[in-house]
């Protein structure tokens, strides 16, 4: 079983790191995602002294039955470093994927890749294994359970889609004959389990900061966030922004770009990326109360349009790829754009979780679409449903849940 400190101890540490900067300094080193335990550590050394603060002593004691609980794994064990295993040989339970198209009818068309004609299934059988622990299995009534009366939203672009329709299927295919209430819209979409009271939700916000029509054209605002009224209140919330930042050309949704009340044709676009970002952690800071709200980053979603990076040159998309790389290393290296999402993180005050899915995703060149996607199109972005977004939501299950 998998635990991470919870938001509240989290925020308990945060509080308390004016005094204590250690503790501070140890939550941020280990990115959220490490096993740490305050009985690993001397209180008296929070200070620097023997003499501690009676009301910091207070808070530490209650952090750490906080932190106790859901801590079940080694602090060596880190989840998203692994490599993928085949699955034993087609005959016990855990050879099957979550779900299929059959038993979950609310597949997009752009992932349904069986649907669309995908005969080969070998993609469908690789688990992701972790180097120094197993990822408990998904229980669904459990996850329902554990969030009745809550909400969960992921707010971002079409990865965003691909994560929140996989976690909608696994949950639908495990409850059959539950009663739902879907809502689809261009914006903010829901589904809801209504034996549950439980509303898994996706905002369609591709860059997280505004785009807004003005006079002069379409504007791409990286210091401005209105839309983030949608996300107040909701228990649960998993953001994404990557996949749209380097489009051009007719693609490009945006005229220009306004940062610090200028205006830009345009700009670098990992710079732009790096600001925006910032603007959503500020929000992050001013909004989120981390007793009652649990806050993940997605990561960075990759794509494998250049076989070169997994030894493959002669492979210029994903197309005919029915394996992942093996091994737990991607040659081609990981994208510049994880490094500037993290240093971001890092500067965030209120805790928010990582789920770092792009190295274990890197190794995934067999999962995209391909031609089995959108008219016929090779699409080597999205992934496959059922598919590699299924391992994502596994572990934010163990991350979340247990």
């Amino acid at each position: 079983m998998l635990g991470v400190p919870t938001p509240a101890a989290l925020y308990i540490y945060r509080q308390a790191e004016g005094q204590a900067a250690a503790v501070h300094f140890a939550f941020q080193s280990h990115q959220f995602h490490d096993s740490l335990s305050l009985n690993e550590i001397d209180p008296h050394d929070l200070t620097g002294s023997r003499e501690m603060n009676p009301y910091l002593r207070f808070l530490a004691i209650i952090a750490s039955l906080s932190l106790q609980l859901p801590f079940r794994r080694s602090r060596a064990c880190d989840v998203f470093q692994g490599s993928w295993k085949l699955a034993g040989d087609g005959n016990g339970d855990g050879d099957a994927p979550f779900y299929t198209a059959a038993s979950c009818p609310f597949i997009q068309k752009e992932f349904n890749c069986q649907k669309n004609g995908r005969i080969d299934d070998l993609y469908l059988r690789y688990k992701w294994q972790p180097r120094s622990c197993s990822l408990s299995r998904f229980d669904g009534v459990g996850f329902l359970k554990k969030l009745k009366g809550k909400s969960v939203m992921f707010v971002g672009d079409s990865l965003s889609r691909n994560q929140w329709q996989s976690l909608v299927c696994m949950l639908y295919s495990s409850v059959p004959g539950i009663n739902y209430i879907q809502t689809i819209s261009d914006e903010i979409s829901s589904f809801t389990f209504k034996d549950f009271d439980v509303n898994i939700m996706l905002d369609h916000a591709v860059f997280l900061v505004d785009v807004v029509g003005e006079p002069k054209g379409r504007i791409l605002k990286l210091d401005s966030i209105t839309r983030g009224k949608h996300w107040l209140g909701v228990d649960v919330l998993i953001f994404n922004t990557w996949h749209w930042w380097n489009r051009r050309g007719p693609t490009q949704p945006w005229d220009y770009i306004e940062d610090g009340g200028q205006l830009y044709k345009d700009m670098d676009r990992v710079v732009a990326f790096e600001k925006a970002l910032r603007t959503w952690g500020k929000w992050v800071d001013a909004n989120i109360d981390p007793t009652k709200t649990s806050v993940f980053f997605q990561g960075i979603s990759p794509s494998h349009y250049n076989g070169s990076e997994w030894n493959e040159p002669r492979a210029k998309s994903c197309a005919g790829q029915k394996e992942p790389v093996a091994g737990s290393t991607y040659p081609g290296g990981l994208p510049a754009a994880l490094g500037v999402l993290k240093r971001v993180l890092s500067k965030v005050k209120k805790p928010v979780q990582l789920l770092d899915i792009t190295n274990l995703s890197l190794l995934r060149k067999d999962g995209h679409p391909s031609i089995y996607g959108l008219g016929g199109r090779s699409d080597c972005s999205h992934w496959c449903l059922p598919g590699v977004p299924d391992t994502w939501n596994l572990i934010l299950y163990n991350l979340l849940i247990l």
